[in-house]
């Protein structure tokens, strides 16, 4: 059985073209050496060259205006080469924080001067960028983030500590939420900033994981001080801006698709095929799959459209990395990679995955925090 993710729901033609294109081009790689795939390799998968390859073939910034360096092409067709990156275990992970929510956010509240300045680089794979959110000691609540930002003269001084911050150590930026003002409600008073790495007056230490990668970071800010250009945005809008990233962030086919490279892996060993219990696992997996798909892709449709869907946002993440964990689940209960019978790759790919259950739930905010978000936008509706 071989499992494919099909075209995006439009007719024969360039959306079809442009799925074989990115198929082609990654077998290549493959066969090339150019990367080995690997479950979630789009947040582990660190190869600024591989990055750079994409950007050559015009497959990074693709939504970004010409003005801006960029493609000028539509979401949907970003949307056919996310997946195909994903399904094929890319090692995306170094410019994919710049292309799916800081080039957006940018084209939505930034200067022409920050444009001009960040966006041709993202495009090109040159300018990668980390985002400063989590803190110590507030998990997923944005609202209380203790980072601050006082305005001085020619510029702003931030300090505060940011955690879990995803390739700060390769970013040659990073966006931080920092509260300039008080009074008002919790979400009140926040801004953005975008600080340009590196930087004397900010430390970034590894936190490495589980499985003795080094994806994540700690980062100080002692006292840093940047320039006036350095806002992102309208100052105390901070909170506006995030969550619509966070849309960005929590609706596109990784939220579901980042396992997939091990169920893939798993049927091509045809080992389900005399086992009745195997099979209706798989068949639960593959409906579920094509609910997931359909859902994040109306995100995607009211996101191009310049809405902030931040509850079905919120919804996708939940049930896809609820989803996830439950692939890496069905293939460990048909796996046993003592038996000797297991092709190597699988059984590498079952244990990095393993370890990275725990995390499908937890980044881009809990399972917790996006049922929150969910209720309360149901309520007032």
């Amino acid at each position: 059985m071989t499992l494919r993710i099909t075209a995006v729901d439009a007719p024969p033609g360039a959306l079809h073209e442009l799925r074989l294109e990115v198929r082609e081009f990654l077998r290549r790689e493959i066969a090339a050496g150019g990367f080995e795939p690997e479950a979630d390799a789009w947040m582990s998968g660190v190869d600024p060259a591989f990055s750079r390859r994409l950007a050559g073939r015009g497959w990074v910034g693709m939504t970004v205006p010409a003005r801006y360096g960029g493609h000028g092409r539509s979401a949907l067709e970003r949307y056919v080469v996310t997946e195909e990156l994903l399904v094929a275990g890319a090692p995306v992970a170094a410019h994919w924080i710049a292309d799916r929510q800081m080039a957006p956010g940018i084209l939505r509240n930034g200067s022409e001067e920050q444009k001009h300045r960040y966006l041709p680089g993202i495009v090109r794979a040159e300018q990668f960028m980390a985002i400063g959110m989590s803190e110590p000691d507030s998990g997923s609540d944005l609202a209380s983030v203790r980072t601050r930002a006082v305005e001085v003269d020619g510029g702003w001084r931030l300090t505060g500590t940011k955690v879990w911050t995803s390739v700060a150590h390769i970013a040659t930026a990073i966006v931080v939420l920092a509260r300039t003002d008080e009074g008002g409600d919790r979400h009140s008073g926040l801004s953005q900033f975008i600080v340009d790495l590196p930087h004397p007056a900010v430390t970034i230490s590894p936190i490495i994981t589980i499985d003795g990668a080094h994806h994540f970071n700690e980062v100080v800010f002692d006292d840093a001080v940047v320039p006036q250009s350095a806002l992102l945005g309208r100052r105390g809008d901070g909170w506006r801006q995030v969550t619509a990233e966070l849309g960005n962030e929590r609706s596109g086919p990784e939220r579901f698709l980042s396992a997939l490279p091990l169920l893939l892996a798993w049927t091509r060993t045809g080992a389900f095929a005399d086992d009745p219990l195997a099979r209706a696992d798989l068949g639960r997996l593959v409906s579920r799959l094509t609910a997931l798909r359909q859902l994040s892709l109306a995100v995607a449709e009211r996101l191009s459209a310049g809405e902030n869907p931040a509850v079905e946002a919120a919804l996708v993440k939940d049930l896809g990395t609820a989803f996830e964990g439950e692939m890496v689940d069905v293939v460990r209960r048909h796996v046993d990679p003592a038996s000797g019978a297991v092709p190597e790759q699988l059984a590498a790919m079952l244990a990095k995955a393993v370890l990275h259950v725990p995390a499908f739930t937890l980044r881009g905010g809990t399972n917790e925090v996006l049922r929150s978000i969910v209720a309360k936008g149901l309520t007032g509706r």
